[in-house]
């Protein structure tokens, strides 16, 4: 997919002819296998001396189209689910939806939503973040409360009644536009794969299902493991303690860039306070040099207008006049 100068490769596995058989006891193990021989394909690269061409090619989100039949789910579909909740994110999706009314959506919608809580399904949460702003946390919520989403598809335009070309469907009654958000979840759908929660459906599968797989496949093949490193992982408790170590770090950090600036402050202020005392003492020193130069030019001043002499005369006293004897 190209967009913007951004490019997404994206592979998508379709399973036809799901659920058609007589006898669907087992139609879920052929997606199953296929899901886990990807797992061991990764495992299988992880495990090679030279890892730096890993290609990950696992599946890191499966839409699980539920037909709109407005009852509950089926017990080929809780079953699938079952199956399938440990090994890949589920995002469970009401197909045709167009077939129903919006009241109807509404009541399906909650009876899958029940039906997959009785059963212990775990389908997609993404994470909440205590440092997101209130707009992304409103746009958020608002994708988790179109769970399941309830979608018309349509590969061809169709013309509205006034004169817009759009992906959708025409009905004697009106025209079903896909790219509505008025109409079906498409664009919510779209925007929780490719936009909002790409990045955390592929760390969820590496981090927690892909994990955990291994964990299990390495026991099952003997593999003495370390308790330290292959272990269950609990998300939400893996993220509550990276969040507490993180915090710590950065108020480890915060002190010591306290104690840093405390010091600077305080080297800052000794070298302001020599140089005030340094300036206070050539102060006094050019104020003294200048009382003391004021007053020998007031003396001066002074012996000017008395009419004596601003210096002593040499020879000491003056001669007196007269004539000298023989």
């Amino acid at each position: 997919i190209d967009e913007n100068n951004v490019r997404l490769r994206l592979t998508v596995v379709d399973t036809p002819g799901f659920g058609d058989f007589v006898d669907n006891d087992q139609s879920w193990k052929p997606i199953l296998d296929n899901i886990e021989a990807r797992f061991d394909e990764y495992l299988e690269q992880e495990s090679r001396v030279n890892r730096q061409k890993v290609v990950d090619n696992r599946v890191h989100a499966c839409l699980y189209f539920i037909q709109p039949t407005g009852h509950s789910l089926k017990q080929i579909d809780i079953e699938f689910m079952r199956r399938l909740h440990t090994k890949v994110n589920l995002i469970p999706v009401i197909a045709k939806a167009d077939t129903l009314t919006d009241e109807e959506i509404v009541a399906f919608k909650q009876r899958v939503l029940s039906d997959i809580a009785e059963h212990s399904i775990q389908i997609f949460a993404a994470p909440v973040y205590d440092n997101e702003d209130e707009e992304t946390i409103g746009e958020h919520e608002e994708i988790a409360s179109k769970i399941p989403f309830a979608v018309v598809g349509s590969d061809q335009e169709v013309d509205t009644p006034d004169g817009r070309a759009v992906r959708g469907r025409a009905y004697p009654w009106g025209v079903v536009e896909v790219d509505n958000e008025d109409h079906c979840d498409f664009v919510k759908l779209r925007q929780m794969l490719v936009r909002t929660y790409m990045e955390e459906l592929r760390e969820h599968t590496s981090l927690v299902l892909y994990e955990n797989w291994r964990t299990n496949k390495l026991s099952e093949m003997g593999v003495a493991q370390d308790s330290s490193v292959f272990k269950e992982v609990n998300p939400a408790a893996k993220m509550a303690e990276e969040r507490t170590m993180h915090e710590a770090k950065l108020a480890k950090m915060e002190a010591e860039m306290r104690m840093v600036f405390q010091q600077k402050v305080i080297e800052k202020e000794a070298r302001l306070k020599q140089s005030e005392e340094e300036l206070y003492a050539r102060h006094k020193e050019m104020k003294e040099a200048l009382d003391k130069q004021r007053a020998e030019l007031e003396d001066k001043k002074r012996r000017i207008e008395s009419g004596r002499p601003l210096t002593p005369e040499k020879g000491g006293s003056r001669k007196k006049g007269g004539f000298l004897r023989p």
